[in-house]
């Protein structure tokens, strides 16, 4: 387990050594990390990527960063180039399911044998999210895994990683492009991968309409689905269902009636 209370020191160091009252965004480099522990005398994680991850996805950030933010904004931790990241005041950046959402049922179509050996709560998600077709029912389009844990690099971000990447196709012929980012356990979905995806699909499929999508794991095995946008600078809800794959015995007449006047 990481040491969540030295990446809270090492953080916390680094972003004081930039902050100044009034400042919105700044840069720094991952060397800097190192340079923060060796100043509180101690010892550099080894997986320098998981404290910046941990940040991002995981954990808030410390108490001492987040009292310097105003209103309704809050700090983030953006990709800034190789090796460089960037602290931006801006929106909410974490993606939170309602808990009000209508659970619909789906025949799951999982394979037994992927169930066995999926490795890791994402790993699984993006499993079953693929076999059972989730995108196409969700998007109301037809959809293709073009590639998972795509790693490329963005200009003016430097190198991302998109966990799953489809290719798709609606009744009129019009082509799209759909990142997924995929979430479980106690990791939350955040704005910042789908606008680093958002900008990676604008520049290397300028054609295709890109239509961002975000799954994260909910108790009880239910799924929930996001369609996200950029409005106004900001990464926006524009749609959200929740799903929960079951055996087919155990969607009901009702459940179908249900969902025959919800159409």
């Amino acid at each position: 387990m990481p040491d969540e209370s030295l990446y809270d020191a090492i953080i916390a160091v680094v972003f004081q050594a930039h902050y100044e009252v009034g400042i919105t965004a700044f840069e720094f480099e991952r060397g800097e990390l190192v340079a923060a522990a060796a100043k509180l005398g101690r010892e550099a994680p080894k997986n320098l990527g998981d404290l910046i991850y941990s940040f991002r996805y995981r954990n808030p950030l410390p108490e001492s960063i987040c009292a310097t933010a105003t209103g309704d904004q809050e700090w983030t931790i953006e990709p800034a180039g190789m090796a460089k990241y960037r602290f931006v005041l801006a929106g909410a950046s974490r993606i939170l399911p309602r808990e009000d959402l209508f659970v619909v049922k789906i025949p799951d179509a999982t394979p037994e044998i992927v169930e066995a050996y999926t490795q890791g709560d994402e790993q699984a998600l993006l499993a079953k999210v693929r076999y059972n077709r989730l995108i196409d029912i969700f998007l109301g389009i037809t959809a293709y895994s073009l590639q998972n844990h795509l790693r490329t690099t963005v200009r003016d971000v430097g190198q991302i990683e998109i966990d799953e990447l489809y290719v798709g196709v609606n009744r009129n012929g019009q082509q799209f492009v759909v990142p997924v980012q995929a979430k479980g356990g106690k990791d939350h979905l955040s704005a910042v991968q789908t606008a680093q995806d958002l900008r990676c699909c604008q520049q290397k499929f300028p054609d295709l309409k890109c239509r961002p999508v975000s799954a994260q794991f909910l108790a009880g095995g239910v799924i929930a689905m996001f369609e996200l946008a950029m409005q106004d600078g900001k990464i926006r809800v524009l749609d959200e269902k929740h799903y929960k794959l079951v055996p087919a015995a155990k969607i009901s007449e009702a459940d179908l009636q249900t969902y025959a006047r919800s159409n």
